[in-house]
This record gives structure tokens, C-alpha cells and sequence, in this order.
């Protein structure tokens, strides 16, 4: 699979920069930030998207860490959506 990620460098890159704005915008995004600043942040995270293009064509597996990240951050929504349904509150 990372054989054809380093063949399709666009598609990759896209997929990098799509699942960190979404990890971005989930975990990190606390309130919403003027148009300017959210601007510098996306840029960034494109930057940052090079960055780790670079270690996906190295040979690291990004784009399968993300997608794993991010899939367990759908099984924590679906976690919080059931117990809001069925009225349960975690104990800590």
C-alpha cells in the first residue's frame, strides 16, 4: 500500500492534509478563531502536510496512522452517542 501512496503523491498529500484538518478541527479547535488566524492555521497544516509526505514516501506508514487516529475517534462519538441515548453516564 505505501507503493502506491509514493505513486500518487497528489492523492496522498490530500488525504495527509484532509485527515489532520479533520483531527485538527475535532480535537484541538476550542472556539471558533477570526478568518486571518484560521487562514495561518490551514497553511500551516499544509506545511505540516509536506512534512509528513515526505516521511509517507520515506517509507512510514502516515497515511495508515491517521486513518487509524481518526477511526478511533468515530468509535469514541459513537461510544458518547449511545450512552447519551440509552441515558448512561460514564463512572470515573
Amino acid at each position: 500500500m505505501n507503493e502506491w501512496f509514493a505513486n500518487h503523491l497528489f492523492i496522498t498529500y490530500l488525504l495527509i492534509f484532509v485527515f489532520m484538518s479533520y483531527v485538527y478541527n475535532k480535537v484541538f479547535r476550542t472556539r471558533k478563531l477570526p478568518v486571518l488566524k484560521t487562514a495561518l492555521i490551514y497553511v500551516l497544516l499544509a506545511i505540516g502536510s509536506v512534512m509528513l509526505l515526505v516521511f509517507q514516501i520515506v517509507g512510514l506508514p502516515i497515511v495508515l496512522c491517521l486513518a487509524v487516529a481518526i477511526s478511533l475517534m468515530f468509535m469514541v462519538r459513537i461510544r458518547y452517542f449511545i450512552e447519551k441515548r440509552t441515558g448512561k453516564r460514564p463512572t470515573s
